[in-house]
């Protein structure tokens, strides 16, 4: 089943409308001359989402992500603390106000990424736009030997590519509330292959595949705050089942470091991979545990 365009536009809609009500109570926010709402959210990242924020021109990050293995095996690997994990190293740059730039690694299929996020509009305090909305997207190479390929003798280049978009709306409530809506898509260059029982080779999965995601973050103290967060796939594939992607978890911030720990049953950390390729089912006690920590340098 093909997504449309109404899909998206109406989970946007349902935001917008959700915040009309809202508006009102955010008198502590209004000055008499208008400015960009600060602190939205306290990190670039929401467990495993992009968030609408870009740091300020001329800071550095760097960014841990790491993810442990399944809890449901118990004690044998020490509820996935001893499984094998996943973590990707990144680093970002911030060249001029609003944009930034970055490339990463991530264990999984020894993925190099570059990537690019660009604050569109940013709410303001009183009058302009009542919506942040940000833009991200990469470029993801997965680099590993050919053989490890379907069809090493024919594979090119660009078979290892794979791409991510995404549009971020988010608002800031209240002090203690934030919440955000992404679109986004994910395209793989070269997708597998296989035969039906009618003996037909047709694709396991779309080359393109459109997801939600519906984030949230509520403070309970200065540094400190709760966060949520819901995947949902939209593209349906002719093999491939993926899973909606559930985690919560604490977030402590400082103003040069951010430190999440959560659950969640996303592994793959480069978001492509996560959308597509996600079959861990929380239901079934497929989660993990899972950590995010970033640096930030002002040069």
């Amino acid at each position: 089943m093909k997504p449309s365009i109404n899909t998206f536009f109406g989970a946007f809609i349902l935001l917008f409308v959700f915040s009309a009500p809202l508006w009102a109570q955010e008198a502590d926010m209004n000055t008499s001359e208008s400015k960009p709402v600060k602190n939205t959210f306290g990190s670039i990242w929401i467990i495993d989402n992009q968030t609408v924020a870009v740091p300020f021109k001329g800071n550095f990050e760097f960014d841990i992500q790491h993810r442990f293995g399944i809890v449901k095996n118990g004690y044998d690997d020490l509820f996935g603390l001893y499984a094998p994990s996943n973590i990707r190293l990144g680093f970002g740059y911030v060249p001029i106000e609003k944009l930034m730039i970055g490339f990463g690694i991530t264990k999984t299929n020894l993925t190099w990424d570059v990537n690019v996020k660009y604050a569109i509009l940013r709410q303001m305090t009183s009058g302009g736009s009542p919506l942040s909305v940000t833009y991200f997207g990469n470029a993801a190479i997965d680099t590993r030997d050919k053989d490890y390929f379907t069809n090493p003798e024919v594979l090119v280049t660009t078979d290892r590519l794979s791409f991510f978009h995404q549009l971020l709306f988010a608002r800031k409530f209240s002090d203690k509330i934030s919440l955000q809506l992404g679109a986004s898509l994910s395209h793989f260059n070269t997708v597998e292959a296989f035969k039906n029982p009618q003996n037909e080779i047709i694709d396991k999965y779309q080359n393109d595949h459109f997801a939600i995601a519906l984030s949230g973050r509520y403070k309970i103290s200065p540094v400190t705050n709760i966060l949520i967060n819901y995947d949902q796939p939209v593209t349906t594939h002719e093999v491939l089942d993926p899973q909606p992607n559930i985690s919560f978890g604490l977030e402590i911030t400082t103003s040069s470091h951010q430190f999440q720990i959560f659950a969640g049953n996303f592994y793959n950390i480069t978001p492509q991979r996560n959308n597509v390729f996600n079959n861990n089912r929380f239901q079934d006690g497929a989660f993990l545990i899972g950590f995010n920590m970033t640096r930030l340098w002002s040069l």
